[in-house]
């Protein structure tokens, strides 16, 4: 099939574009890399021609809400819009949900009720494409990390520092809070299902179906880098209301037949390897 990936040069659309490829599609990468202004473009000859439209596009870190609410929220109406009968899948994200229960996986019954900026803006995109009367599936992906993690956020933080080379210690605020981390890799493979699922109007949970502390997450890292940097955390800072952030993922197992397949380790070490 001939598939357009929008923000194919991106941290997962890249992964989900090489997915693609290996598996015989056309794709077609569209985004400000291939030098194509996806805020400010004509969407319909863009997709014009299509089987499939995956949007991969957005904005999350070092973005203003106006540039989340352009890139998550109007681009998605924009594209809906332009759609003439391809099948639209759509990433979404964790943070629709808002805060989870300690202990829990949050399932797709659960009512959304996002508390960050870019959990409202990627909520507002969903309810669009679901909304839109298209043939639509949603993926609503836990925080995403490997290999290729964008600057800005935690683990590129990480990441960089360790391989910069530094013996400063790692400082940061609270790192008590829980999180679902799914690679990069899994999220493409699990579009790759999406594709050609015989489902529609679903939102559909990826993630690891596991909640880690954040504080682990960062000491496994230091420890795989094999470096002695020091962790020093300020533990009283930090959201008290998204401590707890864990998908239920046995609707991907049985609409999609997915389930993820790169451990954390492996994750962390490829994430490395790229830094």
């Amino acid at each position: 099939m001939k598939i357009l990936v929008l923000g194919g040069t991106g941290f997962v659309g890249r992964h989900v574009r090489d997915a693609l490829h290996r598996a015989g599609h056309d794709v077609l990468s569209v985004s400000r890399g291939t030098g194509v202004d996806l805020m400010t473009a004509d969407l319909a000859p863009v997709v014009d021609g299509c089987d499939v439209v995956v949007n991969a596009a957005g904005s999350v870190w070092l973005a203003t809400e106006q540039q989340m609410l352009e890139a998550n929220a109007a681009l998605v109406d924009r594209l809906v819009k332009a759609l003439s009968g391809q099948r639209f899948v759509q990433l979404g994200t964790v943070h629709e949900y808002g805060s989870g229960v300690a202990g829990r996986g949050t399932t797709e019954t659960q009512p959304t009720i996002p508390l960050t900026p870019y959990g409202k803006s990627k909520l507002i995109g969903t309810t669009a494409a679901l909304d839109s009367g298209r043939d639509v599936v949603v993926l609503r992906v836990s925080n995403v990390i490997g290999p290729g993690v964008p600057k800005g956020s935690l683990m590129r933080t990480v990441a960089d520092h360790l391989a910069s080379g530094s013996d400063a210690p790692l400082t940061f605020g609270s790192l008590r809070a829980w999180r679902d981390y799914v690679d990069a890799r899994d999220v493409a493979d699990a579009v790759l299902r999406a594709v050609t699922a015989p489902v529609t109007g679903e939102v559909i949970n990826i993630g690891s179906g596991a909640a880690v502390r954040t504080r682990t997450l960062v000491e496994r890292m230091v420890a795989l880098s094999g470096r002695g940097v020091a962790i020093v955390e300020d533990a009283a800072g930090g959201r008290a209301d998204t401590e707890w952030l864990q998908l239920d993922i046995v609707k991907a197992d049985r609409l999609l037949g997915w389930r993820p397949r790169r451990g954390l380790d492996e994750s962390l070490r490829d994430l490395l390897a790229a830094a």
